[in-house]
């Protein structure tokens, strides 16, 4: 490091200047040479380093370094473990770095000795008992939203129909939702509770509630948050993955998601509160991460966090912590270390515990469709099974093509700029055509439900209308097969007409202005085919029983056929049609019912499903959305199989202008400033000179314009003509030079490189397993050019014969 007459040594980094007998009396020893300049180690110089405000963070739309972030935090424990014997401050600090998850320990039981692992507990522990209470809130003001459409409880307004009926004595078996302290809106308004006049009166009331909810869901989203909108999850994806959205995960996007999800689901929209219970998690995860600095300073550390945050997600939405974790391994997460997936473990199991002791469904459970079967699943009913799988295949395929058919032309035409009046057009349809139809106008929860319930002596439901000539005293848990009556043909001729209509509306649903999952909604779908598929194969199972097929099971009188389970298996293939899930969708759902003892027909019907979606299109509806979106997302599911080489895609092209590379000691102040004014890339490689072309490091674009800024405040003497120096020892300059600027504490010293006749295959691998967002290309140890993960996104986009400009952000 040199030395000016003056008897200052500036920091590398940009520091304030610190006296040469300041030096002497930290320590610190140099020798003095002929020129009067003063050498030091590499140790040394590394000790001067002092970081800069800012340096190291990401811009908005950018994609984070994860090799940089963990090097970071491996130097955060490195620098905390030499540190704590100098001083007993310094190991207090320590300790609390180590021990300040106890209190979480203490509260759970359990105990650990690493810092690491006791502030993860305490994130976890407070994300998931935070996210309890608010999933438990949207559950609670949904049902009573929902039921606000219908009527109100004059004995407690804040009271659901259930709610309000429950310890009325009034109230009969047979008509146990009906109680007078239960009014409609006719009762209120017009004083009848039957007749054309009501039913009239109580549909408008319907329509007017839905586009209320609606509206006000809509305009809080627009005016407020507007990333409260849509599932959430692909964006999640994407994040996690390693890309920056600023305010996604913030506060204003969770309070206002929160409302709004309420107001969204009790509109009655073809739309579920699951999905977007996971980005409430991230949001949750991503707030609590702030109050350490080890997560708020470190993006890959905070990823960790968020993907247990949307396994806690998944947790409390359907009340199953396997399932949770399982999907937050397969379907969202990017970077799953071990110690993410016993995270995410942890996470789960506090949610079961937090559900178990607040038993919001009301039946002491975990799950949300509890469902009790009492009869085994047959090897003949494979087939209906498979079939089912192929419905759920081909309904997945088509959503995801219509949907992002109809998301895509929204995004091209003038319809897209009212997304307002999107929302209150498809919010009227749905209100004006689900209202005559009880299965549509029924909660879609409550839908699924029903149909899932197998027909006992005490349901009431249509669905149960069954002709039934057995003494019915004798009847104790299993009820035969027996012909349908006239409820049950009733029933079928009303769930065909929701079928399609839940088919059309999901697809312009999904992705409006509102909060909106797709979890139930596809379920529902599956749920209605399956269960006409099963009261199909029951009334043939008894008039045919003795076909080939049902003799051995399906004797007359025998239970052989239980429709809830069909309507089960259904839910599932649909789920898994569209979102490509298989191992977590399969676990999720049989916690979702509890039915263990049927999880190879889920198995059949979730694998179908998949190879017929895949055969039309591999990509599942998150993944549609995020190419849509133009995020960078390399997905590993898609193969890269084409034969070019990083020659063929890295830049600069042929015929285009050299690459824009800064030189170790060659450049001013004002040459860096004008090549960051006139490019806009996101980094430089640095290389030793124009003539070798050596590679030296590589520097991020808003690195130097921070550290520059920083310099110009904090230094005395930098000015535009001062010569910037990337390499360990300065140049010797003339007595007259102003002051040079060193910023080799911000140089990436081992940038990743790979030769020009690298396999595409070898390099789309590289940056998928370690997350780079660039990679230099050399031959013979000479800089060639750069890939970017948006190279790399749109060569494949080439390839695959889409639009590369679709790729719209770094």
């Amino acid at each position: 490091m040199d030395a000016s007459s003056d008897p200052y040594l500036p920091y590398d980094g940009g520091g304030d200047n610190i006296p040469l007998r300041e030096l002497h009396k930290r320590g610190t020893h140099y020798t003095m040479t002929n020129g009067g300049s003063i050498n030091s180690s590499t140790h040394l110089l590394d000790l001067l380093d002092e970081p800069i405000p800012g340096v190291g963070t990401y811009d908005d739309f950018h994609t984070i370094d994860w090799v940089r972030e963990k090097c970071k935090d491996r130097e955060r424990h490195r620098r905390i473990n030499s540190k704590k014997k100098e001083s007993a401050w310094e190991m207090t600090k320590s300790l609390y770095d180590a021990w300040s998850g106890w209190l979480v320990v203490t509260l759970t039981g359990l105990a650990s000795d690493e810092g690491t692992e006791a502030e993860e507990e305490q994130l976890s522990l407070t994300k998931v008992l935070q996210l309890r209470a608010l999933a438990g809130l949207i559950d609670i003001a949904a049902d009573w939203m929902t039921d606000l459409k219908e009527g109100i409880c004059l004995s407690a307004l804040w009271y659901n129909h259930e709610q309000c009926c429950w310890g009325s004595n009034e109230t009969t078996f047979e008509e146990r939702d009906k109680c007078p302290q239960w009014k409609t809106w006719a009762e209120l308004i017009i004083g009848q509770a039957e007749g054309p006049g009501s039913y009239i009166m109580n549909y408008i009331m319907y329509i007017f509630w839905a586009l209320s909810f609606a509206f006000l869901a809509v305009s809080l989203v627009k005016v407020f948050a507007p990333y409260a909108c849509g599932s959430g999850i692909p964006e999640i994806k994407t994040i996690l993955s390693g890309f920056i959205i600023r305010g996604y995960l913030g506060k204003w996007t969770l309070m206002i998601k929160t409302i709004t999800l309420v107001l969204a689901v009790a509109s009655g929209l073809s739309l579920g509160k699951e999905g977007p219970l996971v980005h409430v998690a991230c949001c949750c995860g991503n707030i609590f991460s702030y109050l350490f600095p080890k997560y708020s300073t470190n993006e890959a550390k905070k990823r960790e966090v968020l993907s247990a945050a949307s396994a806690a997600g998944v947790s409390v939405a359907f009340g199953a912590p396997i399932g949770g974790v399982l999907f937050s391994l397969e379907e969202v997460s990017y970077y799953f270390p071990l110690k993410t997936l016993w995270r995410s473990f942890f996470a789960a199991l506090v949610a079961a515990f937090v559900l178990r002791s607040i038993n919001p469904f009301g039946n002491s459970r975990l799950v949300l469709f509890y469902v009790e079967y009492h009869t085994p699943w047959y090897l003949f009913e494979l087939f209906p099974f498979i079939l089912l799988g192929v419905f759920g295949g081909l309904w997945g395929a088509f959503f995801i093509r219509a949907n992002i058919a109809w998301c895509r032309r929204r995004k091209s035409t003038k319809f897209g700029k009212y997304p307002v009046l999107e929302v209150i057009i498809v919010a009227a349809i749905t209100a004006v055509i689900a209202f005559p139809n009880p299965y549509t106008r029924l909660n879609t929860s409550e839908l699924i439900k029903e149909l899932f319930t197998d027909c006992g002596p005490l349901e009431s439901s249509s669905l149960c209308d069954y002709r039934n000539d057995m003494n019915a005293s004798k009847i104790v848990d299993d009820i035969p097969d027996r012909p349908a009556g006239i409820g049950v043909y009733s029933a079928i001729w009303q769930l065909c007409l929701a079928l399609i209509f839940k088919i059309i509306m999901t697809v312009f649903t999904f992705g409006i202005k509102v909060p909106s999952g797709l979890f139930i909604p596809s379920m529902a779908i599956g749920a209605i085919a399956g269960r006409i598929v099963g009261i199909a194969v029951e009334q043939l199972a008894y008039y045919h029983h003795d076909w080939f097929i049902f003799k051995e099971w399906c004797e007359v009188g025998a239970d052989c056929i239980t429709p809830g389970l069909y309507a089960m298996v259904g839910a599932a293939a649909c789920l898994g049609g569209v979102t490509r899930m298989t191992v977590s969708l399969v676990v999720i759902v049989f916690e979702l019912t509890g039915g263990l003892e049927y999880i190879v027909p889920l198995m059949a019907a979730v694998m179908t499903s998949k190879w017929v979606g895949d055969a039309f299109g591999r990509e599942g509806i998150y993944e549609a959305h995020i190419r849509l979106n133009g995020y960078p997302f390399l997905d590993a599911k898609e193969e890269f199989t084409h034969t070019t080489l990083a020659a063929d895609v890295m830049r600069p092209r042929r015929n285009d202008p050299p690459l824009a590379v800064l030189t170790q000691d060659n450049m001013t102040v004002d040459d860096i400033e004008n090549m960051i004014n006139e490019t806009s890339y996101n980094g430089f490689p640095v290389i030793m000179s124009k003539e070798s072309q050596r590679l030296v490091g590589f520097a991020l674009r808003r690195d130097l314009t921070i550290a520059i800024e920083s310099a110009r405040k904090k230094q005395e003497g930098i000015v535009g003509s001062s010569r910037v120096c990337f390499a360990q020892h300065t140049p010797s300059l003339p007595a007259e030079s102003p002051r040079p600027l060193k910023l080799r504490s911000i140089l990436d010293m081992s940038p990743f490189t790979v030769t020009d006749h690298t396999p595409m295959e070898i390099v789309v691998d590289i940056f998928r397993k370690l997350g780079l967002r660039q990679c230099l290309v050399t031959h013979n140890g000479r800089l060639l050019g750069i890939i970017t993960k948006k190279d790399i996104l749109r060569h494949m986009a080439q390839t695959a014969n889409q639009d590369p400009a679709s790729i719209m952000f770094n």
